[in-house]
């Protein structure tokens, strides 16, 4: 199966993207559903994200605070290394149990930090979803309520846009409106139903 690799700097368009490709019959495993299943109530690795770094990151409704964990992790880069050392290798592997069950003409993985965590090893295409960094900045401001030191360090926590963009096989510009970004998902969901037809796709990347 032709395996394609989603990715994009925060607020890029990349959910309304893999949205798009799965409503046109892609195989979609978005990792950040993947992280919220596997840190729900009662979850092995809620319990050791607790453990790690205190009772406190879990609410009176026993699910994890977001925002808690998030201000222990982005003030302290040891603190994010612990928790990517708990998360990354769980997400992975169920990452790759979902991708052996898909049945689909094309697979998309999500995947936010794509590069960083060399997990583009892993597809045979890289598909960025781009959008200019201060249209993206206020794109997450509006959408989380971030401050703006907060948004800086999580842009901080990922590559460069030129890096990403320079590593791309291939580029969404999301600078326009949402008619725009899907006449493009549409545009290049048809391309890769062409190479999920040639087996010589599989060797790209």
């Amino acid at each position: 199966m032709l395996v394609i690799g989603l990715t994009g700097g925060i607020g890029s368009g990349k959910s309304t993207v893999a949205d798009a490709l799965a409503a046109r019959g892609a195989g979609v495993i978005d990792t950040d559903v993947i992280a919220r299943e596997l840190t729900e109530p009662g979850q092995p690795t809620l319990a050791e994200i607790a453990a790690t770094f205190g009772a406190d990151i879990i609410g009176r409704d026993g699910r994890l605070d977001r925002d808690a964990l998030r201000t222990q992790v982005f003030s302290d880069l040891d603190a994010r290394a612990r928790l990517e050392g708990i998360l990354h290798p769980r997400i992975k592997d169920r990452m790759l149990e979902q991708l052996a069950a898909i049945e689909a003409p094309y697979a998309v993985l999500v995947i936010p930090l794509l590069f960083e965590t060399s997990q583009h090893t892993l597809v045979d295409r890289v598909l960025v979803v781009d959008v200019p960094e201060s249209a993206q900045r206020e794109r997450v401001r509006r959408r989380s309520g971030l401050t703006h030191s907060e948004i800086d360090r999580i842009v901080a926590s990922q590559i460069s846009r030129a890096e990403r963009l320079a590593r791309a096989d291939d580029i969404l510009d999301n600078s326009g409106d949402l008619p725009a970004l899907l006449a493009q998902a549409e545009h290049i969901h048809r391309q890769y139903i062409a190479l999920a037809a040639d087996p010589k796709a599989h060797e790209v990347g």
